[in-house]
């Protein structure tokens, strides 16, 4: 995992790479295709000292960018004074072990970038515990390259090293460790699903979106449930559930969870099944968007992505369009509202359109179809 200090910070070196051909290519139509993993690094409190950028015919197996290409960052890393190597793709632990003998500083991939970042973020037993089960998922296979050093070839009873040994013993208190937070994160899906149960004849609305898209800022405007905010990537972790009281009198549940992004680890997604779940059982999804950021398209199109992998991408939903007030580019809104005639232009911040949301899930849930009924019985649990 990675660790930066809090003062002063990491320096740290972002590479990413794209494939010149194949049937998709990695962020190569972005204008700055190294943000995400900037804002990701930044978020993780590190400061960016240098990047690079590798296009390539073909994926490496030994060091995924290239034997050649390691060693120019290995010099671009010591120009830098740099103390980490940040990818903003997935290496094999064989990669990532390669990669840090030949440059002499620690390696981080995308995804255990992320998950650091998850773990920072995660507040409450639940979230906590599906991180760190996450992180050691990701983390055995890579134990390997930890104890190099004393290494000995193994020839028989008696001739094991300390390495091997040590290695054996790591092994098999992580393996430990996955399974009793396993056993923990069923009894945790257990009681969610009581819960859920207790409120299913509630008609049940989830909030979506890329994260940092506003999505907590709306659901405080709607529900004043007083979510934490930031302008930081997965503040949000945890599942909040609340009351949203219509107009009409009727009562909806409206959830709030954890942010997409891109390539999401796949760890990371089955540890946060039970967290999940609200989004896979709702009704309607609202799926927000930072329509103010000039990747606005493809954060659409990348929680699209996660909703068809997770196999609800037939659950009706509404486009948002979030922090309308900072509109720079009004030919992307109008572009994204022609091709999403039912999506809706907003600020949660200012609580401009929230009236006219408001009224759309009014309408939607007195639709024929929208069967279920709204019941406001105080002893149900949100």
């Amino acid at each position: 995992m990675y660790y930066p200090s809090e003062s002063p910070k990491e320096r740290v070196l972002i590479i990413g790479a794209s494939l010149q051909r194949g049937p998709r290519p990695v962020d190569e139509h972005l204008d700055d295709p190294l943000d995400e993993l900037r804002r990701l690094a930044e978020t993780a409190g590190a400061e960016v000292a240098g990047e690079a950028w590798q296009r390539l015919r073909r994926i490496d197996p030994a060091t995924y960018i290239g034997r050649g290409k390691v060693e120019e960052i290995a010099r671009l890393a010591d120009e830098c004074s740099v103390g980490s190597l940040l990818f903003d793709v997935d290496l094999s632990p064989a990669q990532s072990r390669s990669i840090q003998q030949t440059t002499k500083k620690h390696v981080v991939d995308r995804s255990g970038l992320i998950m650091d970042i998850f773990s920072r973020s995660a507040r409450t037993s639940e979230s906590r515990t599906q991180v760190e089960l996450a992180q050691l998922q990701y983390m055995l296979p890579r134990l390997s390259g930890m104890w190099e050093h004393f290494s000995r070839h193994a020839g028989g009873i008696g001739l094991r090293g300390p390495g091997e040994t040590q290695l054996e013993t790591d092994r098999r208190l992580v393996r430990k460790r996955i399974a009793k937070l396993t056993v923990d994160l069923d009894k945790i899906r257990k009681q969610d699903a009581v819960r859920r149960r207790r409120r299913s004849r509630l008609f049940r609305v989830a909030l979506v979106g890329y994260t940092n898209a506003g999505k907590s800022t709306l659901m405080n405007a709607l529900t004043h449930a007083k979510v934490p905010v930031a302008d930081r990537l997965f503040e949000t972790l945890d599942s909040t559930v609340r009351r949203l009281y219509l107009h009409t009198g009727h009562t909806v549940l409206l959830s709030d969870t954890v942010g997409f992004i891109r390539n999401l680890p796949p760890h990371l997604i089955a540890s946060f099944q039970s967290t999940l779940a609200e989004v896979r059982e709702a009704d309607y999804l609202l799926h927000v968007v930072d329509i103010s950021h000039s990747h606005a398209r493809d954060h659409i199109r990348a929680v699209n992505e996660v909703l068809e992998d997770m196999e609800i991408g037939d659950i009706p939903r509404m486009l948002v369009l979030n922090k309308a007030d900072r509109l720079s580019d009004m030919e992307l809104f109008e572009s994204i509202a022609c091709e999403h005639p039912d999506s809706l232009g907003l600020s949660a911040q200012k609580g401009m359109g929230i009236p006219k949301l408001l009224q759309h899930i009014s309408d939607h849930f007195f639709k024929p179809d929208a069967h279920r009924e709204s019941i406001t019985d105080s002893g149900l649990e949100t």
